[in-house]
């Protein structure tokens, strides 16, 4: 067994312990998944978890209408094989009811609309728990956070007011209107993410695989050319490239890079060697030094 085979197997365990911490501590938690590689990841930990029972908490999908179509149908393939309850809300709904307001022009996306939208759920059903899968390697306001991080009653976090984390002993207490986000893979990285995925032969959307699509150049990044979704100028000529993406979000914020990659061993020896960070292809990432901090603050995940 390699040294990455033995530090996933840690992280594994790790990760199945602070799951089995929020069924234990929480009346209600949910699992927040996107159809990305590290929710897929999470789903299979929460597997493990509690096999042979089934995952006791529901997943809940906050879907902003600008998705890959390969996400969403790997979402509802998973599920249903799962045979798992799903939540889904749409952000749509917010921008129909006047509640959040769309952006518009070259760089406008439906990221930051999410927020509102995450709330109004959390509230609706009264999760007072919400496991994502953002690690600490992907961006430095996340490298901040602690697993479990106190949310206040207005989904807000304070990076300056925290709990500190001593060891495994994690502290689900909380005040009425607070819940927690927690984040059993905050320890893991990219690579790690990945070499999980290959030792447990655990499917992804096949977006994730070079496979040749028509895109576009700006900003030096490579876009998917969807004209419903994703803002494009005349002169940015559409053109087949063969491309994968390595993190999924909306179509109008998340580039591709170039690949060969079509197998995850491939995707594996890729990502050892890249000098790119995952997140340098979100362009919702680089409005400001500090964008997913504020987001944050504001109550995002």
């Amino acid at each position: 067994m390699n040294t990455n085979s033995i530090q996933v197997g840690a992280l594994e365990s790790e990760a199945i312990f602070i799951i089995r911490e929020v069924a234990a501590q929480f009346e209600k938690p949910v699992l927040l998944f996107s159809g990305g590689k590290d929710s897929i990841t999470l789903v299979r930990l929460a597997q493990k978890a509690f096999y042979p029972a089934k995952i006791p908490f529901p997943l809940m999908h906050i879907d902003t209408g600008h998705n890959f179509p390969e996400t969403i149908e790997f979402r509802d393939r998973l599920v249903k094989e799962l045979g798992v309850e799903l939540i889904v809300r749409e952000v749509q709904t917010n921008i129909d009811a006047g509640k959040v307001k769309e952006e518009t022009g070259k760089y406008a996306s439906r990221n930051a609309l999410q927020t509102e939208t995450l709330l109004d759920a959390i509230e609706e059903f009264g999760f007072d728990a919400c496991i994502g899968g953002a690690r600490r390697d992907e961006e430095k306001a996340r490298a901040k956070e602690r697993i479990f991080s106190v949310r206040d009653d207005f989904g807000q976090w304070d990076e300056k007011n925290q709990r500190p984390e001593l060891f495994d002993m994690l502290n689900g207490r909380i005040d009425l209107g607070q819940n927690v986000r927690v984040f059993p893979i905050s320890n893991w990285t990219e690579l790690d993410v990945w070499t999980y995925i290959q030792q447990e032969k655990i499917e992804i959307p096949s977006i994730y695989f070079a496979h040749k699509r028509a895109t576009f150049i700006r900003d030096g990044l490579i876009w998917s050319a969807n004209d419903e979704v994703v803002y494009r100028e005349d002169e940015e000529l559409v053109e087949e490239r063969m491309v994968r993406f390595r993190t999924v979000g909306d179509m109008s914020c998340t580039a591709a890079v170039l690949s060969e990659a079509v197998d995850i061993d491939t995707i594996v020896q890729e990502i050892r060697v890249s000098t790119i960070s995952e997140r340098g292809a979100r362009i919702d990432d680089k409005r400001s030094e500090a964008a997913m901090e504020k987001r944050k603050q504001q109550g995002y995940f």
